[in-house]
């Protein structure tokens, strides 16, 4: 075979011929370098191949074992190309190649909602923007998706997240447009990076009778927070969700600027049960007495956090703005008192702790009881609460009045705190909503801590309000047919006489009607009232808002007037409780974003709650209308 090649090659080194490619059909890689002598490209002499490089014919016996042993032999350096990469057209720049034919398609719908589903991770589990670049984010949602082409961190930042912004805060709108009414509650913070926020939650109870809660806004507050500021702010607030500024009730803390804000607006102002609570138990542990006491336990409590093997003994440690941590403090250490005291007994330990000590915290963990329990059950907001506030304070009130059996410690704790409580809700504007408020609560209703008087006072009230309610919807209508019916159908015996002929000519003129007077409005409250009071109380374990629920078109008028004060927080905690959620939003990788990035993060981690369910009911109504 080499001779005969060499033989070839010398008589085809002179030839001229063109070489003509092989056809179609051969499509093997080699090929790339053979081609065919003929007279054109259809008709061609299929016997031997000829080499491109050197002219040599090499004889084809329709396989390529020939041609690939003659470019292995005489040109090494052509056998690594392959035919496929001579001939392999050149792609234009703006057609797409079929692994990107392959991928979803920014406007998909597919893409959209795997898109707004990483939006709802980025703001519902307080992630930053930068997650979406993240490697083990990226191959995780890779590996779910393969054809999802993540979008950058800018895209999120300034599409994504206004975008579902935008979208959650419509629902909420249209949340809020059907309540009876709104109250909202208001607290500042600061926040990491030294700015100065403020908070605004509002709260309402829906058709189904359920207490919803929502964040409205969280706003930077560079001015100072005066009074006159913050009744601004609390307005132009109001005024961007459509809330009745005539008809709005605020739930804030004890502090002088809040108080003339409320005045400054006209709004019903109810001041936070818990910061009071604070307010009096914070007297109670400045005593000097206590105060020692607290010392000594914080030191027994640092000495123990020193330790990394004892600091899970005394976990609980106190902070000053919060009287309820020392409670817990106190309350941990007399749980793990034999194991402290072995340990103070040591002489490595030279902490002055004795009996009487003990003694002083164990009376001090009993007197601070009952406001533990009224600052638990106070911070409750699936529940109504204000209506709890003038029976609990009643209790309390009584509950904290010193008895001659007390030691001297705890005569001075009860002595403090009643007389701090007894400053609180003096006003007869702020003590009629908050009896009105416990009248309408079926667990509260016979108000037991009132004197006569005020009993009577507080429904007269009650009565007067539901008569002048305007009547938004049939409940007083079907109401007041059925009591129509009933009087028209009650007297009245089944008819048995036989149609006559008079009947037949005048029987349209001279039709018997019923002479029934229509009830007012006041006349229907009072009989509502009265009703309503001769049915059992509800038991203190019930949810009010279950029993209006099963009852609302009993009392249709109570029930509306109801909702206005059931919906009420009876105090802010709902706002400071967006502080620990916004902490974790403004963390120290995230201390540089803007105040709009915060109002936008911190409303859709807390209104995202019910996106799924509440606020899908909600976009399933208005679609449906």
């Amino acid at each position: 075979l080499m001779n005969e090649e060499l033989k070839n090659a010398s008589t085809a080194s002179t030839s001229k011929a063109p070489i003509y490619p092989p056809p179609p059909t051969l499509k093997a890689s080699v090929w790339v370098n053979f081609g065919f002598y003929g007279r054109n490209s259809k008709n061609v002499d299929r016997t031997h191949a000829v080499c491109r490089h050197c002219h040599t014919k090499i004889k084809f016996c329709s396989n390529t074992t020939n041609l690939r042993a003659h470019v292995s032999r005489f040109h090494p350096e052509a056998a690594a190309v392959g035919r496929d990469d001579r001939l392999k057209p050149t792609i234009p720049p703006n057609q797409r190649t079929l692994h990107e034919m392959a991928k979803l398609a920014p406007g998909s719908e597919r893409a959209k909602k795997i898109t707004k589903a990483i939006s709802y991770f980025i703001a519902k589990d307080m992630r930053p923007y930068s997650v979406v670049e993240n490697q083990g984010f990226r191959y995780m949602v890779h590996n779910m998706e393969p054809r999802y082409v993540i979008p950058s961190r800018s895209f999120f930042t300034h599409k994504s997240i206004p975008s579902l912004y935008k979208e959650t805060k419509f629902l909420v709108q249209e949340s809020l447009k059907s309540a009876t009414r709104v109250a909202i509650t208001c607290d500042s913070w600061t926040s990491r990076a030294t700015v100065s926020y403020v908070t605004v939650t509002a709260h309402h109870v829906n058709s189904e009778w359920k207490l919803i809660s929502y964040v409205l806004r969280t706003d930077a507050m560079d001015d100072s927070h005066t009074g006159a500021n913050m009744c601004e702010f609390l307005k132009t607030v109001a005024d961007e969700w459509g809330l009745d500024k005539n008809d709005l009730v605020l739930v804030t803390d004890n502090a002088s600027n809040m108080n003339l804000a409320a005045e400054l607006g006209n709004f019903v102002h109810v001041r936070c049960y818990a910061h009071t609570l604070n307010l009096a138990c914070q007297r109670a542990l400045k005593l000097p007495a206590v105060a020692r006491l607290l010392s000594r336990i914080r030191r027994i409590t640092a000495f123990f956090h020193r330790s990394a093997t004892a600091s899970h003994v005394l976990e609980q440690n106190d902070a000053p703005t919060r009287w309820n941590s020392g409670f817990d403090m106190i309350d941990r250490f007399l749980e793990q008192q034999p194991a402290i005291c072995a340990a103070l007994l040591s002489p490595q330990v030279s902490i002055g702790f004795n009996e009487a000590d003990v003694s002083g915290a164990e009376h001090l963990v009993k007197a601070l009881k009952p406001m533990k329990l009224a600052t638990t059950t106070m911070s409750e907001e699936s529940t109504p609460t204000l209506s709890v506030i003038a029976p609990l304070h009643a209790r309390l009130l009584t509950s904290f009045t010193p008895a001659p059996e007390d030691d001297p410690m705890t005569r001075e704790i009860k002595h403090a705190i009643q007389e701090d409580l007894k400053k609180r809700y003096t006003s007869t504007k702020e003590r009629h909503t908050l009896y009105t408020a416990s009248a309408l609560d079926p667990r509260f209703k016979t108000l037991p801590l009132l004197s006569e008087d005020e009993r009577l006072d507080t429904y007269s009230r009650v009565t007067t309000e539901a008569a002048s309610l305007e009547v938004e919807d049939d409940m007083v209508e079907k109401v007041q047919d059925k009591d129509l019916k009933v009087e028209e159908e009650g007297p009245s015996a089944p008819s048995t006489s036989k149609p006559s002929s008079l009947t037949a000519l005048l029987g349209q003129t001279f039709t018997v009607v019923a002479t029934v007077k229509p009830k007012t409005a006041q006349t229907r409250a009072e009989e509502e009232v009265q009703k309503y009071l001769e049915a059992p109380s509800l038991p203190l374990t019930d949810n009010p808002l279950e029993w209006w629920s099963t009852n609302e078109y009993v009392y249709p008028l109570l029930a509306m007037l109801a909702k206005r004060y059931l919906c009420i927080p009876g105090t802010s905690v709902a706002a400071e409780r967006v502080f620990s959620t916004a902490g974790d939003i403004v963390s120290a990788q995230r201390s540089t974003l803007t105040p709009q990035h915060v109002d936008q993060l911190v409303f859709l981690q807390k209104n995202l709650v019910g996106y799924f369910g509440l606020l899908s009911v909600v976009k399933w109504k208005i679609n449906n209308r």
